[in-house]
């Protein structure tokens, strides 16, 4: 889907009708929005996901992602990296992306693309899962202003410039469906990642782990039950400082964080 147009209506908070015409997904790297936009500003498209993560949005970076966070994840970094191959197919970064092939993916190579930039490839696949059927999304960058940072904090929620991601919203039948945002939480300096999604009232569905590697007790936390049906201006604080806190704070963060851009919107 080539979306054209689109609004979300705060008060009280309702979709507005979307104007699209059906062809391609516009998208973003999950959690790190920035990279997308620094990427299409330096070669002309946007890049999905794996072309920084190892299985797509919330995986490991690729050597690629980590060469360019290492380099300053600035536009100029994707300069200081182009010459390097860091994927290790006999390409050199700047001669991929240029082409159109992944610079983070050794099986894609100018000559041989891939469908790395096919529409199911664009949204995480995590996301996928918790819409069933749905095929077309809108993905939105949630930047945040000075005025959402203090809107949060109303909400009881701290988010700083850092907080910035990627929402996804699912259409169907020409009208949003919900939102899915993946994001990062933190337990005893060790990260790992969350998927949270909701219905189109903004009311959550669902929180899942997505990827808890390093913090394996996550996986196994009873609190992502607390969260369901619960709105997203209505998340509770964190109480307390063991994994279900950690898992509480980062859920309170993303959801409001949903919340303000869309209300705003």
């Amino acid at each position: 889907m080539a979306i054209t147009a689109y609004r979300f209506f705060s008060a009280p908070l309702r979709w507005m009708l979307l104007t699209f015409a059906a062809s391609s997904i516009s998208t973003s790297v999950d959690a790190e929005p920035a990279f997308a936009r620094l990427y299409k500003q330096q070669y002309g498209y946007p890049p999905s996901c794996n072309a920084c993560h190892k299985d797509g949005g919330g995986t490991p970076l690729n050597g690629y992602g980590q060469a360019f966070k290492d380099a300053g994840m600035t536009l100029a970094a994707f300069g200081k990296i182009a010459p390097l191959d860091t994927d290790g197919d006999g390409a050199a970064n700047g001669d991929e992306a240029g082409a159109k092939s992944n610079p983070g993916s050794k099986s894609s190579t100018p000559t041989n693309k891939g469908d790395w930039l096919d529409t199911a490839s664009l949204i995480p696949r995590e996301v996928q899962s918790l819409f069933p059927g749905v095929r077309a999304y809108l993905p939105k960058d949630a930047l945040l202003t000075d005025a959402d940072i203090a809107r949060a904090k109303t909400l009881g929620a701290e988010l700083t410039k850092q907080d910035e991601n990627t929402i996804y919203i699912p259409l169907q039948d020409q009208r949003p469906a919900g939102t899915a945002i993946i994001f990062p939480a933190e337990f005893h300096k060790k990260a790992f990642f969350l998927v949270l999604a909701t219905d189109r009232q903004l009311k959550v569905t669902a929180v899942q782990p997505l990827n808890t590697t390093h913090v394996p007790e996550a996986a196994k936390s009873a609190v992502y039950e607390v969260f369901k049906g619960v709105s997203l201006d209505q998340l509770p604080v964190a109480k307390g400082d063991g994994v279900d806190a950690a898992i509480t704070a980062a859920v309170k963060k993303a959801g409001t964080l949903v919340f303000v851009r869309l209300k705003n919107a």
